[in-house]
């Protein structure tokens, strides 16, 4: 048994198709198929179902795949630990960061890469959640922070913090649609303000629906617009309102420009994650920059420079 082919049955197992899987794995479909079925004879198991529309996991194939993601992430683990000196790591990491992360984390993090890891080039990626995941489980970042809105198998989320959202309007009655925000708002109210908010695709919005959802709340979203300084140029004009982590308005806050309520009777949270692929573990060079990525944001955090609760280090799977 080799570990290219523990990296292939996974690969087979999230695309559920070995035509898919060839194209993501960059090998022959014929070729891929020959080492699913030589790890099956070796095995003397049935680890896939066939069928027209793909390959889906036997109960014994879930089991055996569980088993290959854990050993392929403690061999990088070893790896790492060998070599872990950041004067001697070089290579290009490409880190995925969502805009209100990349808004407060990229020039503290391109510090601590330079000093630590100065044959390192970094490259950072600064998109919506929803597309950061396809990204990552693709191998075009190796990897990423993500918000934590539901479990993939393929994809290895290591808690770094929660955040409450809050409600943000405009500082004054700047529009007939947006009078000044109290303190404090409660989740059931929302239902009554005009929303701005990201399109439904995007991870903010799945967090914010589902929370709705889950109160019995319909929110009245009167645009959808995915840029977050084009949302919050509308809001200060007060043409409605939005919901946001503070951090990512907390220059405007200290401007006069916006207004934030704490959203509460429940709030409403999300968890920051640091992930990569399980298919395609990063190597000793991204492992340290994920450590700095730990770093900056836990310096962030505790210095209050951004408002949110540090996780304990739970990691799903």
């Amino acid at each position: 048994m080799e570990l290219r082919q523990l990296r292939y049955l996974i690969g087979v197992a999230d695309a559920g198709s070995l035509l898919k899987a060839s194209k993501r794995l960059h090998l022959a479909q014929p070729a891929l198929g020959q080492h699913i079925v030589a790890l099956e004879e070796e095995l003397g198991a049935t680890l896939f179902v066939r069928s027209s529309r793909g390959m889906a996991l036997t109960d014994n194939g879930r089991r055996f795949v569980e088993h290959a993601r854990r050993v392929l992430a403690d061999l990088e683990a070893a790896k790492a630990s060998v070599l872990a000196d950041g004067q001697h790591l070089t290579g290009e990491v490409i880190l995925g960061l969502p805009t209100t992360v990349a808004l407060a984390a990229t020039v503290p993090l391109l510090r601590l890469v330079r000093t630590r890891l100065p044959l390192v080039r970094l490259r950072i990626v600064e998109s919506h959640s929803g597309f950061l995941r396809e990204w990552l489980q693709t191998g075009r970042l190796e990897l990423s922070i993500l918000f934590e809105d539901r479990h993939e198998p393929w994809l290895s989320q290591r808690q770094l913090l929660t955040e409450q959202l809050v409600l943000v309007g405009a500082a004054g009655a700047a529009g007939a649609g947006s009078p000044p925000l109290a303190r404090e708002v409660p989740l059931r109210e929302l239902g009554r303000l005009p929303m701005i908010l990201p399109n439904t695709e995007h991870g903010l919005r799945r967090i914010i629906d589902a929370a709705c959802r889950a109160n019995g709340v319909e929110l009245d979203v009167v645009a959808e617009i995915d840029s977050l300084p084009a949302v919050k140029t509308a809001v200060a004009a007060g043409l409605a309102y939005t919901i946001l982590s503070p951090g990512s308005v907390s220059e405007e806050l200290r401007q006069g420009h916006l207004r934030q309520a704490v959203i509460r009777d429940p709030g409403i949270r999300r968890t920051i994650c640091s992930c990569f692929a399980l298919t395609r573990s990063p190597g000793p060079a991204a492992r340290a920059v994920s450590d700095l990525v730990d770093e900056v944001i836990r310096e962030l955090v505790l210095t209050g420079q951004w408002p949110a609760t540090l996780a304990e280090q739970r990691v799903t799977p």
